[in-house]
């Protein structure tokens, strides 16, 4: 599986240790940068990695930034994705279990190395479940992509 991670400037800092723990775990990891500390613009980062997933070259994602915050909002503006932004490992895993996430957001100066790949762990470790009310909702949320970008 490709897994395709970004961040900004203020998520610079943990992403070297994402990507390691990644391919240590045997997927394949596909970095969009950022690539140092001096300040950029999230929103970047986060359009680079959903290109990638709908593309169909990565299956999920990963940004960080600060907080997780503005990444999760940028990468929600592409049609098909489903970002979480997440600091704890329950929602982590329910998110994609329950919502179809497809990818995990979180932020360095909220959660530390060690709680940023247990959240990654949570993350790629489930599946969605694909039954019951879980299916109804995720494609209430595509249906309301759909009315949304075509009024656009």
């Amino acid at each position: 599986m490709n897994i395709v991670i970004g961040c900004d400037h203020a998520g610079f800092a943990i992403k070297t240790a994402v990507i390691e723990h990644i391919k240590e775990k045997g997927y394949n990891c596909i970095d969009v940068g950022t690539n140092s500390e001096d300040s950029c613009h999230y929103p970047v980062y986060a359009h680079a990695a959903c290109e990638k997933i709908l593309s169909g070259e990565c299956q999920l994602g990963i940004l960080i930034c600060g907080t997780g915050i503005g990444m999760s909002i940028a990468a929600n503006k592409h049609d098909g994705i489903r970002a979480a932004c997440c600091s704890d490992t329950f929602s982590a895993r329910l998110t994609r279990e329950h919502n179809d996430a497809n990818i995990l957001c979180f932020g360095e100066r909220v959660v530390g190395v060690g709680l940023a790949l247990d959240l990654v762990d949570a993350f790629l470790g489930a599946e969605y479940l694909n039954s019951g009310n879980h299916v109804t909702r995720v494609e209430m949320i595509s249906e309301i992509e759909k009315n949304c970008f075509a009024a656009n």
